[in-house]
């Protein structure tokens, strides 16, 4: 491997980072190359789940379910392309994705902090020479050299192990250390996993039920991509107001004084607490984060909102309005006839005529009315030119 060792005597911080990026490059690279390479292992498997795409496509067709245009083909081209284009090529994919993903946030930190070159490795350098310092001011003198069983050189007993100044010293250049590098190198390293897993997740957007997977790759880089720019911004602030206490407690190279290594050890604690922060922030930033994209609507499935904007059908409702107010009519129509006495057969033959055509014409009205025909939707349309005129009696009603 052309990339330089991890030492952190020789070269220092920004050094060790400067290897951590170069490793994380060529480990993407060769994963790239075994997944979706010129003999990669996955190629059969690409293979398949584009047949399996076109497919489902053509049945779509066939059955009707999916129609063809420019509204619902464009959109399946483009994803096919762009899957075939990112998943296939290590160029398209360094230049793109891994640029994007490494190469802008460090860009946009070094605008805003005004740094010449990386500002990750700037910042490295800058607490590189600050944990030097403390270091250097942290030797011990003779006369407090702690031995294992807690006791000095002189016979004396100190204070109390690491919460002497010179141990508190020591936990603050680590902290201040740890806390740094340790985000920095941790999300650059989980960021390199992700952009190695890339291809996987990016065929996987290809289908609806899997799209969901490619969504959460996606923020999960974005988030950790974001992790150290929020790192060297905060960083380089909180950085700028610990100075004076570390010039303060480093003053007195004889002895350390109490109170401002005090002071530098809670904002060294402060300071961990902020990087805690930039994790939770960068979290929350991406958890808002809506992609313009989804599950593919088919003809027949409908969102919440449209579903909830449909109007509710009326019609069983006003039927049985009109069947009530039918009944209810036919009732008081019946109760008003005159009871026949004793009549003849062409009498009563005649009578029952007269009722009946009666009875059909006091039913009918009601339904023939402006206001009947807005209550009942199955009125309208092409066959409302067909229907009987309200004076003459339907077949069904004569029987």
């Amino acid at each position: 491997m052309s990339c330089p060792a991890l030492d952190l005597e020789t070269g220092g911080l920004g050094q060790a980072l400067r290897a951590v990026d170069c490793r994380t490059g060529e480990g993407t690279a060769t994963a790239f190359g075994r997944l979706f390479g010129t003999h990669g292992t996955l190629i059969p498997a690409l293979t398949g789940l584009l047949t399996l795409y076109v497919a489902i496509f053509a049945i779509g067709l066939l059955t009707g379910r999916t129609r063809l245009g420019v509204s619902s083909l464009t959109p399946r081209m483009m994803t096919m392309g762009l899957v075939l284009t990112f998943a296939t090529s290590w160029l398209a994919y360094q230049n793109v994705i891994w640029t994007l993903a490494t190469g802008a946030p460090d860009q946009l930190a070094t605008l805003i902090a005004g740094t010449h070159g990386s500002a990750s490795a700037a910042f490295a350098d800058k607490l590189d020479m600050i944990f030097s310092a403390i270091a250097d001011g942290a030797k011990q003198s003779p006369t407090a050299v702690v031995t294992a069983a807690g006791a000095t050189a002189n016979g004396a007993t100190p204070g109390g192990g690491m919460f002497t100044p010179q141990g508190m010293l020591w936990l603050s250049g680590l902290m201040l250390l740890v806390g740094t590098v340790g985000v920095l190198v941790t999300a650059k390293v989980a960021l390199a996993a992700l952009l190695a897993l890339g291809p996987v997740f990016i065929v996987l957007a290809l289908f609806g039920g899997t799209r969901g997977l490619f969504e959460g790759w996606l923020k999960a880089v974005v988030s950790f991509a974001m992790v150290p720019m929020f790192t060297v911004l905060i960083g380089g602030a909180a950085l700028s107001m610990i100075t004076p206490l570390i010039q303060a407690a480093l003053m007195d190279q004889g002895a350390v004084s109490t109170k401002a290594v005090t002071a530098l050890f809670l904002a060294a604690c402060v300071y961990c607490a902020l990087m805690a922060i930039v994790v939770r922030m960068t979290t929350t930033i991406v958890s808002g984060w809506r992609l313009p994209f989804g599950r593919e609507a088919g003809p027949g499935s409908a969102t919440p909102a449209t579903a909830a904007a449909a109007p509710i059908p009326v019609t069983p409702l006003a039927a049985r309005t009109t069947t009530a107010q039918a009944g209810d009519t036919v009732r008081s129509i019946v109760a008003a006839l005159p009871s026949s006495g004793g009549g003849g057969a062409a009498g009563s033959t005649g009578s029952a005529a007269g009722n009946v055509r009666h009875i059909t014409r006091e039913i009918a009205a009601p339904l023939a009315s402006p206001s009947a025909r807005a209550s009942d939707r199955r009125l309208e349309g092409v066959g409302s030119r067909f229907r009987a005129s309200p004076g003459t009696p339907s077949r069904a009603l004569v029987k």
